[in-house]
């Protein structure tokens, strides 16, 4: 197991694959679904930057397939370190409960839920000095919410304990429903205890090495930081202006890239909000970048006139639930990321999907009767918190939103006879998640990034929309499939291990654009080949960490076959993703794309109307993602159905008899 699957994302595969009825397709909310929760054999470690990342696997109710996500906070580590290198939940209880472990006295205990309340921030506070007392920075809780309970796209909140501010926070496991399926086992929460934390625990090999290698690595970070992105000042807030700028930030439903009121949402904004101290999401990482504010004074819902800790808002939920529903309000953003938080919501995908329905209702394909009497055109931001709290309510329109931008499709067209074509097009969902937040129409590699990724369009696989398209570092179809294959490895290597990609590539050495492959960070790779070997013993190569990562990214893509999806139609992504869908987008960037038309088509667009030039641009860009495929298929080693081949999966070693015998049938 150790060998092949590694830990984290891989043992949790391994486990939900062993348990899973081989007769029939298991459903999100059968009892045999399972909850997986692992660190891996670097989590834990105190003195490496990034190194308290969980992962959770789970069939979500969004893809109905499998889900893997992965969330900062002390739960992996406090788990590991009290005996258990997984987590595997199985079964639903008859009613709420609570589950119990107990790491310093090894014991587990499943306790009713009864009398405690479902939003986050006060289920963690009660949790946390129920079972910690004195010594609250030993717990960690894994909760939802009511917002989970009544939709698909639920979130698990991981918490650790702020000392020094003396407050609960939190880290989201926020992609593809995974506090929904919490919640739909009535577990209230699953708490974790452990108080006797030092960087001798997680048992390494080499200390000596260790120390080096973390020490080296934090100081680099601690140094370059403050002259690169200030991480530990602004944490993601930095993308919203540099995505603005080179028109990949969503706005109205990924229409646009950039947006004259922006910089309302910008890090100049949040610098001044977020308030100041230490804020690693896992004990001493440097790149401290959970930030957060202080007193903020809520202006809607249930706890409305309460000064509460918000923890964020991220980059992500700024550009989803900010400027991709055409709203630029930074309060706004702050309010919705509380609530988010506290119900148990997916930040990205009640974004992407609020912004679905606002388009749909300003093109007229819902009106105010659907919405029950919300007035959901782009920049409403009453229309939209109202949706978050309906949500958490289990009534009105928000609970429709809740059930993702897929079922909403389908919903829309069947119910009320809405022109599923064009939803198809501007529904920015692929696989059944929302889409994260970076508008992909200009990066060829990104739409693979997103349309090729396991889960659904999550850029935890691969993010190249600088290198493709500002740098042009992969011109040719080959060098862009190599991309698509290095770096969803690299990055599965961190999720095999209970790592943070952050400190990797957002905090670069002074020399890396020198180095031969200034992308891939190499100086950081061999550092945490050394890192690998401090802890475990095990002797590896950068190209073993790829090897490690390829069993592992190969037998998840034979596990959405099990589930009936996995092969080439599903990687499909909407035009949206690839290029302009309205007369309007087409002609807000008209310059652009009638020189493409002129260059890359060899079509002349002079006197011709914006519907034709739109016609032909789109056959060809769709052409060209078909080729990418292609590319990336053959790179990987899968057949053109995108499937891996019998030789591939033998030469990973990934052939038992029943991958076998699924593989075969798709040759």
């Amino acid at each position: 197991m150790k060998d092949t699957f590694v830990g984290g994302r891989g043992f949790n595969l391994w486990l939900l694959w062993n348990s899973l009825p081989k007769e029939r397709i298991v459903k999100w909310d059968d009892p045999e679904n399972e909850i997986c929760i692992s660190g891996g054999p670097l989590g834990g470690t105190s003195i490496y930057p990034g190194s308290g990342k969980s992962i959770v696997v789970t069939i979500s109710p969004l893809t109905n397939s499998v889900m893997d996500s992965n969330v900062g906070g002390y739960f992996g580590p406090y788990l590991k370190f009290s005996g258990w290198d997984a987590l595997e939940i199985q079964g639903k209880a008859k009613s709420d409960v609570v589950i119990f472990i107990d790491g310093d006295e090894g014991k587990v205990a499943i306790e009713s839920a009864e009398g405690l309340p479902s939003e986050t921030h006060l289920l963690a506070e009660i949790l946390t000095e129920k079972y910690g007392g004195e010594n609250k920075r030993s717990i960690s809780v894994v909760s939802a919410g009511p917002g989970a309970e009544h939709t698909r796209i639920g979130c698990l909140n991981f918490s650790w304990y702020d000392a020094p501010r003396k407050i609960v926070r939190y880290k989201q496991a926020g992609r593809g429903g995974t506090g929904t399926v919490l919640r739909n086992k009535n577990i209230k929460a699953i708490v974790v205890k452990f108080s006797s934390l030092s960087p001798e625990k997680n048992n390494p090999q080499d200390l000596s090495l260790l120390k080096e290698v973390g020490s080296a690595y934090t100081t680099e970070i601690r140094t370059l930081d403050p002259k690169q992105h200030k991480m530990a000042i602004v944490g993601t807030t930095h993308l919203v202006d540099i995505m603005n700028d080179f028109d990949l930030l969503p706005t109205n439903n990924f229409k646009f890239g950039c947006h004259p009121d922006a910089l309302k949402l910008g890090e100049d904004v949040y610098r001044k909000k977020f308030h100041s101290g230490y804020d690693g999401c896992w004990v001493g990482c440097p790149v401290a970048c959970a930030h957060g504010v202080k007193d903020f004074v809520l202006k809607t819902g249930p706890y409305k006139g309460q000064h509460v800790f918000v923890n964020g808002p991220e980059y992500e939920t700024i550009a989803g639930v900010g400027s991709n529903c055409g709203i630029f309000d930074a309060d706004h953003v702050i309010e919705v990321n509380f609530y988010c938080d506290a119900y148990g919501i997916d930040t990205i995908s009640l974004g992407t999907a609020t912004a679905f329905a606002m388009e749909c209702y300003e093109m007229g394909l819902i009106n105010k009767h659907v919405t029950n009497g919300l007035e959901l055109n782009f920049g409403n931001k009453d229309a939209a918190m109202e949706l978050l709290h309906q949500m958490a309510r289990d009534e009105g329109f928000g609970v429709i939103v809740g059930q993702g931008i897929r079922w909403m499709k389908k919903y829309f067209a069947e119910k009320y006879h809405a022109d599923l074509k064009k939803m198809q097009d501007i529904g920015m969902e692929a696989k059944g998640l929302e889409f994260s937040e970076y508008v992909t129409k200009e990066s060829l590699a990104q739409q693979g990034g997103y349309g090729l990724a396991l889960k659904g369009p999550q850029h935890d696989e691969a993010w190249l929309i600088f290198l493709d398209m500002v740098h042009n570092l992969m011109p040719t179809f080959e060098q862009k499939a190599e991309a698509l294959h290095w770096f969803p490895m690299f990055r599965t290597w961190f999720g095999l291990n209970g790592l943070c990609k952050l400190p990797w590539n957002d905090i670069v050495p002074e020399d890396n654009k020198n180095t031969r492959e200034p992308a891939k960070v190499m100086a950081h790779v061999e550092n945490y080949v050394k890192y690998f070997f401090a802890v475990t013993g095990r002797k590896v190569t950068s190209n073993d960490i790829i090897s490690m990562s390829e069993k592992v990214y190969n037998f998840q893509r034979i596990f959405n076959l099990r589930m009936g999806l996995g092969t080439r139609e599903y990687d499909e992504i909407p035009y949206r993703a690839v290029g302009p869908v309205t007369e309007e987008e087409y002609e807000s960037r008209a310059e652009r794309y009638d020189k493409q038309l002129r260059e890359k088509v060899k079509f002349n667009p002079d006197g011709k109307l914006t519907k034709e030039k739109l016609e032909v641009l789109r056959k060809y860009r769709e052409a060209e993602y078909e080729k990418l495929k292609d590319a990336v298929y053959k790179r990987r080693g899968w057949n053109s159905k995108g499937v891996p081949t019998l030789a591939k999966v033998r030469e990973l070693g990934i052939d038992t008899p029943d991958v076998v015998e699924l593989v075969k049938k798709f040759q």
